[in-house]
């Protein structure tokens, strides 16, 4: 009885053995997938936050059921994936700054480029931000695009060039809730000497500007963050 359990305990570890070899066996992923996000009307690329920003959702044809994977789009508005299988995918960005996109199907294998050209929900114009007396002033206007309008607007500080609403040591914002016009001209401003216990930590500070509209899902529409010695 006992060499029967023996032989019974060697089979079942071959057994596994064999699985793992089977499972060691399959290719690495040699797929990739990048791009851009492109405003239709400009050519710039749509800023984005790193964190709870714009995601593209894959799915795999060929499985069932179908298992979706996320990529994350960087600050810039650019992203990449070099991690993929060879296969086609459904292809789709969600939770986005811009107007929804069509799902659409895409064979990725190596080297595959897709860009977006959306049309963001809001656009800023004329930015500019200055550092004197010890305050840092942001001075912009907003273009609406579409039927959506300006929810808040915000000014974002934060050593890290990922700075944005989600990632911030400091902040203004301002609610609007309501139409805007490309003439109107916003201001928002921070108190760097009176905050120095925040602003203290760092030579330098990232800062960005931003709004948000009043839809469904949006983010935060921005420019590109500006470094400031302080």
């Amino acid at each position: 009885m006992h060499t029967m359990k023996t032989s019974f305990y060697i089979i079942c570890l071959c057994a596994i053995g064999l699985f793992s070899c089977e499972l060691d066996n399959y290719d690495a992923p040699t797929a990739s997938l990048s791009g851009q996000f492109i405003d239709a009307q400009t050519g710039d690329l749509v800023e984005q936050d790193l964190i709870n920003g714009t995601v593209i959702q894959l799915a795999e044809h060929g499985y069932d059921p179908v298992g979706l994977q996320y990529l994350v789009v960087k600050n810039d508005g650019t992203y990449e994936n070099k991690l993929l299988f060879e296969n086609t995918y459904t292809v789709q960005p969600v939770r986005g700054n811009f107007y929804p996109v069509d799902a659409q199907d895409l064979t990725i294998g190596s080297g595959t480029t897709m860009d977006f050209v959306v049309t963001p929900y809001l656009r800023i114009i004329n930015p500019q931000i200055t550092y004197q007396n010890g305050k840092v002033t942001a001075t912009f206007s907003i273009e609406q695009t579409g039927a959506s309008n300006v929810r808040r607007i915000g000014f974002f500080a934060h050593p890290n060039s990922v700075v944005g609403q989600p990632v911030q040591s400091f902040s203004v914002e301002n609610d609007i809730n309501r139409d805007v016009t490309k003439d109107e001209v916003f201001t928002l401003e921070m108190d760097v000497a009176a905050n120095s216990t925040i602003f203290g930590k760092a030579d330098d500070f990232f800062f960005r500007i931003g709004a948000i509209a009043n839809a469904a899902e949006s983010k935060y529409n921005y420019v590109p963050a500006e470094r400031i010695t302080l």
